[in-house]
């Protein structure tokens, strides 16, 4: 199904029971899962590098960082590797998902805003809802997902860059 300009695509997967979706055009390929390098003192979420293609990609445990439980790896598990824009650089990061179920459209009439439920709560990284299959896709926005904090540290891990030279992003 070829998307309009009324829908957008996305790339569905799983974490736990719940499922999740990222806009397909930052998605630059799906990969098995593999152990990664670990990298000392890094944030819990960082599970370390892992080698893509000649270029040291941060591994990032996409459940721990929404403030799920660890991933357990399974023979579904894959990583999502990605191109978050910033400012006039991307961030590339690998996603572990449980398991990725397709690319599909959504149009955007059908996408409601994160639900309010009289608290304060995160969830400024929830660029949208879709219903579907009688429960829900939690649209992530990549770019509020990781904090300015994190992105500084992100893009010094996979370059090899000290953090303190991306203090400007």
């Amino acid at each position: 199904m070829a998307a309009t300009s009324t829908e957008a695509q996305y790339v569905t997967f799983g974490l736990g029971d719940e499922s999740f979706a990222v806009p397909v055009e930052v998605v630059r390929e799906i990969l098995d899962h593999q152990d990664a390098f670990r990298i000392p003192h890094g944030p819990d979420y960082l599970l370390g590098l892992r080698d893509v293609r000649g270029q040291g990609v941060p591994v990032i445990d996409l459940r721990l960082r929404l403030g799920m439980s660890a991933t357990t790896k399974t023979p579904h598990t894959r990583i999502l590797v990605i191109d978050i824009p910033i400012t006039d650089k991307a961030l590339t990061l690998g996603l572990v998902a449980d398991r990725v179920f397709e690319v599909t459209s959504f149009k955007h009439q059908s996408i409601e805003s994160a639900p309010d439920i009289g608290v304060r709560w995160p969830s400024e990284y929830i660029a949208g809802v879709v219903r579907r299959d009688g429960g829900f896709v939690v649209i992530i926005d990549l770019a509020k997902l990781f904090s300015s904090t994190d992105k500084v540290s992100l893009m010094g891990v996979g370059t090899g860059h000290r953090a303190h030279e991306f203090a400007a992003v």
